[in-house]
């Protein structure tokens, strides 16, 4: 293994009072992604980096830029937010391989392309990041903002939802921490079965017409 030197604390810092500005300026179109998420995502993959093992600085400044994506087009991939995440990273003062590292990463976590045997820093993000999605506040609450912010339909966030997380959830790979796993599951499958109804629902005729009439 490599031997590196810890991002600075000033350096971490920096990161966060740029993407902070970025959430806060672009508050409007980051409605379910702007600073609140990225603050608990970053805060929880701090935690589990903290178990597992991984390096907890370039796992902070992972968990910091790893939607900036939504920041450069609505309904993205990371890796449209490539180059504004290298921007970031750069004039922070992040070095070039940790630059990378970060990169890797974020593209590691994604919930959509994910597996079984991704890093450990890959990880703590991860279980960051889907614990968020997990949280039984989310449908009720955020759900609605995700629409709204990357301009998609009920049906295409329920298919999305059932179509990415399922899979993982039924090989038991969800949640990657031990600690994770036996906190949060009994949330993500009563948030799957939730979504699993909905996508069901949307068969109904007489459901699609209730959602033309009461959602703009």
């Amino acid at each position: 293994m490599r031997t590196r030197t810890t991002i600075p604390r000033s350096v971490i810092a920096d990161v966060e009072q740029r993407v902070r500005r970025l959430c806060e300026d672009l508050a409007a179109k980051l409605q379910f992604h702007g600073w609140h998420h990225v603050s608990f995502v970053r805060d929880k993959a701090v935690h589990f980096a903290g178990r597992n093992g991984a390096a907890a600085d370039v796992v902070e400044v992972a968990a910091l830029v790893h939607d900036l994506n939504y920041m450069v087009r609505r309904n993205s991939l990371p890796t449209d937010g490539e180059a504004l995440r290298r921007k970031v990273l750069f004039v922070s003062g992040v070095c070039i391989g940790d630059i990378e590292w970060v990169e890797r990463i974020v593209v590691e976590a994604e919930m959509r392309t994910r597996h079984r045997d991704i890093s450990l820093e890959a990880q703590a993000l991860s279980d960051a990041d889907t614990l968020f999605k997990a949280l039984p506040v989310t449908p009720v609450v955020l759900a609605h903002k995700y629409l709204q912010e990357n301009g998609i339909t009920l049906r295409e966030l329920a298919y999305k939802i059932v179509g990415e997380q399922v899979g993982k959830a039924d090989d038991g790979y969800y949640f990657y921490d031990d600690e994770a796993a036996a906190t949060y599951t009994k949330w993500a499958e009563v948030n799957l079965s939730l979504w699993r109804c909905i996508v069901e629902s949307l068969d109904d005729p007489c459901v699609e017409d209730l959602l033309t009439k009461v959602v703009s």
